[in-house]
């Protein structure tokens, strides 16, 4: 197409050319005079095919077809063009199909503006020639300004009365004068149109839309598509019988929540259209709310719809929600989705991660989503309110990221800039933390590096009471519609169990290796793990975490001092006094005098039913007075626990055991009789003396001591004080994502006398452990009838390998605490028997 060559001052290595059209058939036919020009050249042309369009080309010769599935999602198309890209490498050739058809899986103007962004820089570096359409008065500024100031051309393409004609829009690296005016194209040559009768009849051949910067045309084919659904919604004759409905419902479901699976069939039996549309009018940005929003949504729902009585209860939500595309869109405008890109690969996921979360830090917005998030801060006024993330993998079956993204209490103190900072630099903390070593980890060890992880935002009013220069609510807690921890045969594990902290849930949630919680078995809310008296009151909560207002923070006070101080607090139902007449954090009387148990034993159960599988669900009260409350729902997602399976085996009658281990009580997770393979210890004696630095040099080595050398090995782990401790000074600091090929973990307390069973559950580590089938063993020394002979452990068959690898660089007197045992082979082998409803755990030998 000579013509055209003439228009643009001919192609040169790294162009990327954007047509804009009216009728495909005009892009149809530069693709074509593309083709005869790779096979005059005896060249190959790549043709990318993802649209629902007829085929730009018609047969394949000198044509490699490369197709692509778009409804696989965003990343795992762009993630597959490039890699086509990157194996055929420099001066290659390429046609892409109709941009706008990505509308129909993307449906977002801005994400197709972002596909463009990441792809072209990417093309023009290999010195390539590569041909886009989009049509034209389809989308939003949203998709056209990136691709415009991204592209080298951008051709407005136009046709009249059989002749074409070629408008010239950006020509990067073109100077000859004359060359960004409208050119009639004929077989060899491009003739200016001088004439304004022609200019005007071919600009006006179609009916004119506006101007793209105008209000109404920013609306992309995302906010189109919706409020096509809100016009149809409000329509008489689009009731709920209407054939169309459904198919409309889940169409707008996808689109917000992004739900697949057993989780949209969730949303899909609990919410309808009318819902659909109150969320999209809180969102802010396009793309989906994610797994947390999802789950939070579910769960109010469910239990409105199953008993009317919920209604009065429930403490009503005005949320927003902070679409998937934003986080997209900040990962291109600040040159990080190059970065991250590099983390989908298992060998070097974790390289230049410091280099990728300081960009992100320091990244900035679009100015039309600030303007937006400020819109939604002037709505919260001053009221404290906490971001939390909610990616699309997150909270979902099968996944729960527990712990592994972070929530930010914003205080919302100060003035509006000040406020805003804040908000803002919350935002960043958490988009940063996609790229933590935690949740790579996480991913890379359940297979889902390369999934499509789009990080979205929900952001919720703190639920709670101001109190004078403190806000906080009354209590808050986690609960599980299964008990993996029935620590006395009393208890049924089916009840459910809660873990109530009094004040914000953070302490409920958060590993606190200084306080405790009141666990709550829900058939029997009397018992408690606690021996006695005096233990009930030494394992009591000591503080609560509440927002600060003049320190614009979240702070930890004490608990006795905040419930004696604050005497307005319904102080009968949060807390009872001791011998000596301090306040006491119990909960007594509200377990005992009101329905508050029968009425969280029926929200687990409704709950679980409705999912189909048991619920770990985060919530906060706030109590009246007379002991009534209202109840906020924070968060509801699968839990993945498996039953305790009943008893364990038993064991083996008429053979000679020797006792190497036996626990009493401090069992949490499913029932097991199994032969152990490796055995690791950190010697309690030994690390009692390391200072604070050579105890974190410890925690690193066990990644490499504990890595299973068989998929089915069975390895025990055993330390002092607590696993995953953050305070060194009360177990051993290591991250649990570098234990998690451990089977079974035990701690022991002789380096923290504070050790009671209760210390993790339902905290994210617990959900950690329940995640990957590990068994917790609470070893307390204390206990007449708890034995454990070191020395009997110590003569069992040494691991000298697997201590050369894991010690080999550390200092001598780090490396002398790490002991390793293989058993596997052993003529005498060792056995874990551990029956979770007797709370009875025996590590033995056979002799047989």
């Amino acid at each position: 197409m000579p013509a055209l060559d003439h228009c643009i001052d001919s192609l040169i290595p790294g162009d990327n050319v954007v047509f804009r059209f009216d009728g495909i058939e005009l892009y149809a036919s530069v693709c074509r005079a593309l083709r005869e020009s790779c096979r005059v050249a005896g060249t190959e042309l790549h043709y990318f095919r993802f649209a629902g369009h007829d085929p730009l080309l018609d047969g394949t010769e000198h044509v490699v077809l490369h197709e692509v599935d778009p409804s696989d999602g965003f990343e795992r198309v762009i993630t597959e063009i490039h890699n086509v890209i990157r194996r055929t490498g420099i001066g290659a050739t390429y046609i892409f199909d109709v941009l706008s058809d990505l509308s129909a899986t993307f449906f977002s103007d801005r994400m197709i503006g972002n596909f463009f962004s990441v792809t072209c820089p990417f093309l023009a570096r290999l010195d390539t020639v590569a041909y886009f359409g989009v049509e034209r008065h389809v989308h939003s500024l949203h998709a056209i300004q990136p691709i415009r100031d991204t592209t080298q051309l951008f051709v407005d393409l136009y046709e009249l009365g059989g002749s074409m004609y070629a408008a010239p829009l950006k020509l990067q690296y073109r100077d000859k004068p004359g060359l960004l005016r409208m050119h009639v194209l004929d077989d060899e040559q491009a003739h200016p149109v001088t004439d304004s009768t022609t200019l005007t009849r071919v600009l006006s051949a179609r009916p004119w839309p506006g101007l793209s910067s105008a209000s109404y045309r920013m609306i992309g084919i995302w906010d189109r598509t919706l409020l096509k659904a809100e016009r149809l919604a409000a329509s008489p004759d689009f009731s709920i019988g209407h054939p169309d409905r459904k198919a409309l419902f889940e169409q707008t479901l996808r689109l917000v929540t992004g739900a697949q699976g057993a989780m949209f069939d969730v949303l899909a039996r609990c919410l309808n259209l009318e819902d659909v549309i109150r969320i999209w009018k809180r969102m802010i940005g396009t793309g989906m709310i994610g797994g947390k929003s999802s789950g939070m949504l579910a769960a109010t729902a469910i239990l409105r719809n199953s008993d009317a009585s919920w209604e009065e209860k429930l403490e009503p939500h005005d949320s927003f929600f902070i679409g998937s595309d934003v986080y997209y869109t900040y990962l291109v405008e600040n040159d990080c989705w190059w970065f991250r890109q590099l983390q989908k690969n298992p060998k070097h996921y974790l390289d230049r991660n410091d280099e990728i979360r300081a960009r992100m830090l320091q990244g900035e917005f679009p100015d039309y989503i600030v303007q937006r998030f400020a819109d939604m801060l002037d709505y919260f006024g001053t009221s404290p309110i906490i971001v939390r993330s909610s990616s699309l993998l997150e909270d979902a079956f099968g996944n729960a990221f527990a712990g592994k993204y972070d929530s930010i209490f914003c205080a919302n103190q100060g003035s509006r800039d000040e406020r805003m900072q804040a908000f803002l630099d919350a935002v960043r903390w958490i988009y940063a933390g996609t790229t933590s070593r935690e949740a790579l980890e996480y991913r890379r060890r359940r297979g889902i590096l390369d999934r499509d992880e789009q990080m979205a935002l929900l952001v919720q009013r703190v639920s709670g009471t101001q109190h004078g220069e403190r806000f906080f609510p009354d209590m808050a807690g986690v609960g599980f519609s299964f008990n993996p921890y029935a620590w006395t045969r009393e208890i049924d594990p089916e009840a459910g169990v809660l873990r109530l902290v009094f004040g914000l849930g953070t302490r409920a949630v958060d590993q606190n290796d200084d306080d405790y919680t009141r666990v709550v078995a829900l058939n029997a809310p009397d018992l408690k793990p606690t021996a006695g008296p005096e233990e009930e009151i030494r394992y009591t909560q000591r503080k609560i975490d509440l927002i600060s207002l003049p320190g614009n923070r979240l702070v930890s006070e004490d608990a006795e001092t905040v419930l004696r101080e604050l005497t307005e607090l319904p102080r009968a139902f949060l807390s009872r006094a001791d011998r000596d007449g301090r306040r006491v954090v119990r909960f007594d009387r509200l377990l005992d005098r009101t329905r508050f148990v029968q009425d969280m034993k029926r929200m687990l159960e409704t709950l679980q039913a409705a999912y189909g599988t048991p619920v770990d669900v985060e919530f906060t009260i706030n109590l009246g007075s007379d002991g009534a409350y209202t109840l906020n729902v924070v968060q509801c997602r699968p839990l993945q626990v498996q039953s305790t399976g009943g008893e364990a085996k038993p064991l083996p009658e008429g053979e000679s055991l020797q006792t190497l281990i036996h626990t009493d009580g401090g069992i949490v997770g499913h029932s097991r009789h199994v032969p152990v393979d490796r055995i690791v210890i950190v010697d309690p004696r030994c690390y009692g003396r390391l200072p604070e630095q050579k105890r974190y040099a410890l925690a690193r080595a066990l990644k490499r001591l504990t890595s299973r050398r068989q998929a089915d090995e069975r390895i025990l782990l055993i330390g002092p004080g607590r696993w995953a401790t953050s305070t060194p000074s009360l177990g051993v600091p290591v991250h649990v994502e570098d234990i998690a090929e451990v089977s079974m973990l035990m701690e022991v307390d002789i380096m923290h006398d504070g050790l009671v069973p209760d210390l993790s559950l339902g905290t994210h580590v617990f959900h950690e452990m329940v995640e990957m089938n590990m068994l917790y063993i609470a070893h307390s020394s204390r206990k007449m009838e708890n034995k454990l002979d070191w020395d009997a452990l110590e003569r069992l068959p040494i691991d000298a390998d697997g201590i050369k690898r894991a010690a080999s660089n550390l200092p001598e007197d780090i490396a002398s605490c790490l002991k390793a045992f293989d058993v596997s082979g052993d003529d005498t082998p060792v056995w874990l028997y551990a029956d979770a409803r007797s709370q009875e755990c025996l590590i033995y030998r056979s002799h047989s």
